[in-house]
């Protein structure tokens, strides 16, 4: 099962309109999707699950995907994340 961890850089952290672009890209995929930070996990695909993590501005997530597209879900979200959902820094 493939996973990664990335920095959150956006100000807002893993809020509102970034929380949104993230569950959106999500979607996408088939894979099941987890997002694990501070000890706490949820599904990336669930807008309040993501929302519920509380990830800040410079935190560190864990994405684990499961499933038949799971690298390439993984390498789209890790694509919006460091391209800080699409926002000047």
């Amino acid at each position: 099962m493939p996973e990664l961890t990335l920095t959150i850089q956006h100000k807002v952290g893993l809020h509102a309109r970034p929380a949104s672009l993230f569950v959106r890209e999500a979607a996408k995929f088939q894979s099941n999707i987890m997002v694990f930070h501070d000890g706490k996990e949820a599904n990336a695909k669930s807008i309040l699950s993501v929302l519920a993590l509380g990830v800040n501005q410079g935190a560190q997530i864990t994405l684990r995907a499961e499933g038949p597209d799971a690298e390439m879900a993984l390498q789209a979200l890790q694509a919006l994340i460091e391209k800080n959902f699409g926002e000047a820094e």
